[in-house]
């Protein structure tokens, strides 16, 4: 893999101060940075996706409710004839 140049003076300020609070190197600090950020970013995601099926999973209820009872199961025999081949 290539080597990362930064020339963002502020960035590595930080990522010197950083690396003084955990003990480690710039490198290290940098790694842990990263690491935590993409896993914030990997929880955000799922959560994004549970709230969106949650969402899907409400309005399907809404619809299921709006289907009269008689219609809500089928064994689907108005599709098949008596030897079980399509109609």
């Amino acid at each position: 893999m290539g080597q990362l140049n930064i020339k963002d003076e502020e960035l590595i300020a930080e990522a010197k101060a950083l690396a003084a609070e955990l003990g480690t190197s710039v490198v290290g600090a940098l790694r842990d940075a990263v690491r935590a950020r993409r896993a914030e970013r990997a929880r955000q995601k799922a959560a994004e996706q549970e709230a969106r099926f949650a969402a899907i999973m409400a309005i399907a209820e809404r619809i299921s409710a709006m289907v009269p009872p008689e219609q809500r199961r089928s064994d689907h025999a108005e599709l098949y004839d008596d030897a079980g081949l399509p109609k």
